[in-house]
């Protein structure tokens, strides 16, 4: 069995979570970490992890992406955090702008608020002993990777992860996780990212309800998908499925401290 380590269950597509979690216990998947991104959906993914025990680990995020969020509405998570931390198994999603800096008239001004606020979330991660969830793409990695080193944040995962290969061995290096998506299956530059990337550094993710293309257009997506993601890790990487499956499950568990024997 496996988990899910990025889901976010608060959304409307997810409504029959027993369902859903019943179809991804069918395809080998015993749980998910769900997300949240502001005050909102975090309450909702609180909700949603009532009653389903061990299936559901919930975390709390501010996403970075998110350009209608304010520093107001950053008070108010980290006020949900501080109320509800010892529920978590996690921040995030959380990380610095990069998506919609494109196109923007203030991109300068919008990355320095983000670092601002990625070291007020850090801090309440330092505070709560709480590993990282990160948004952090492509030239965004850099900066949240010099952020977490700052703060002394020994547990943390680049949620799919989109870098150059020295940045993804700076990341690896300083001990930190990298998660990949159903693209593994049909996208290079995700399976050249698994290749180079030692499985005990490995996660993988479903990011539902976002869709994918290839084998998996027109499918809904979420945790189920992710026994096919450890399957074409496990045929990069040459090596049994359950092997691989047993390693990325006690990569997650050590990652978020969950007890998974």
């Amino acid at each position: 069995m496996i988990i899910d380590s990025h889901c976010h269950l608060y959304d409307s597509a997810f409504e029959d979570l027993r369902g859903t979690l019943a179809r991804a216990a069918e395809h080998g998947v015993w749980g998910a970490v769900a997300v949240g991104c502001d005050q909102q959906t975090n309450a909702r993914t609180l909700d949603a992890a009532i009653g389903n025990g061990k299936s559901v680990r919930p975390a709390m995020g501010f996403h970075p992406d998110w350009v209608q969020l304010g520093d107001p509405d950053l008070d108010q998570v980290e006020a949900q955090v501080a109320a509800h931390h010892s529920r978590l198994v996690a921040l995030g999603e959380i990380g610095l702008p990069w998506y919609c800096l494109e196109g923007a008239t203030d991109a300068a001004g919008f990355m320095t608020r983000g670092r601002r606020r990625l070291d007020r979330l850090l801090v309440l991660a330092e505070r709560y002993d709480l590993p990282v969830i990160l948004h952090a793409p492509h030239g965004a990695a850099v900066g949240a990777l010099a952020a977490l080193k700052a703060r002394g944040i020994e547990r943390a995962v680049f949620h799919w992860h989109k870098a150059p290969a020295d940045v993804t061995r700076d990341i690896v290096d300083a001990g930190y996780f990298v998660s990949v998506t159903p693209e593994v299956v049909y996208r290079e530059r995700d399976r050249a990212l698994v290749e180079a990337v030692p499985l005990e550094s490995l996660l993988v993710e479903s990011d539902g309800p976002w869709p994918y293309q290839g084998e998996f257009a027109g499918v809904p997506s979420g945790p189920w998908l992710v026994s096919r993601v450890a399957e074409e890790v496990a045929k990069i990487k040459g090596l049994p499925v359950d092997e691989v499956t047993y390693q990325i499950s006690a990569n997650a568990c050590q990652l978020f401290d969950l007890a998974c024997s």
